[in-house]
């Protein structure tokens, strides 16, 4: 009777155990898509419009190890500070995680943020861009792609800034990130 008990108090704790885990980073995307807080968006790699722009090979080469982009922005407003807080917490404890390695910090004007991405350095699967800002909100884009690799990350900064992109086709996202 024992044993049994005490397999049955592991069993116990080894489920309470596994429900307590984090909430990953997709699941956070799909928890807030219909939030009225969020503006949420999927975009196709292809709306940076690169087949026109004179590229070098390595920034041709970053361009096409893209596929897509997941948009999820908090906009905060004077209704909303608590919960801008509350999501905020959320999002960066998640990116706390151990499986995502920092890539960068970014402090500019606008706020601060962070790169990071999951997988192997030569062959990145997804790499995430967080930035927050006290008087506008925060911003998660995940940029999905095949064999990525960091210098692939700074070769397509280069290649968009090379780029006569402007942001069309992205809609609210992108009033939001204008401020």
């Amino acid at each position: 009777m024992k044993k049994i008990l005490k397999s049955a108090v592991l069993l116990i704790a080894v489920l309470l155990g596994s429900c307590a885990s984090q909430q990953s980073l997709q699941e956070y995307y799909v928890d807030n898509k219909e939030n009225p807080n969020f503006v949420s968006l999927d975009i196709p790699a292809s709306i940076l419009k690169m087949e026109e722009t004179d590229l070098t090979d390595g920034q041709r080469n970053a361009v096409e190890s893209l596929r897509k982009f997941n948009l999820l922005a908090f906009r905060k407003t004077a209704d909303n500070v608590a919960e801008y807080k509350l999501e905020k917490t959320k999002v960066k404890a998640i990116l706390k995680n151990d499986e995502f390695v920092e890539l960068m910090k970014i402090n500019s004007q606008y706020g601060k943020g962070v790169v990071k991405y999951l997988g192997d350095e030569n062959a990145i699967d997804e790499v995430i861009i967080y930035g927050d800002s006290n008087e506008q909100g925060f911003a998660l884009v995940r940029v999905l792609g095949k064999d990525m690799n960091p210098a692939h990350i700074v070769q397509l900064m280069q290649a968009i800034q090379k780029s006569d992109y402007n942001g069309e086709g992205l809609g609210e996202i992108g009033k939001f990130l204008k401020g």
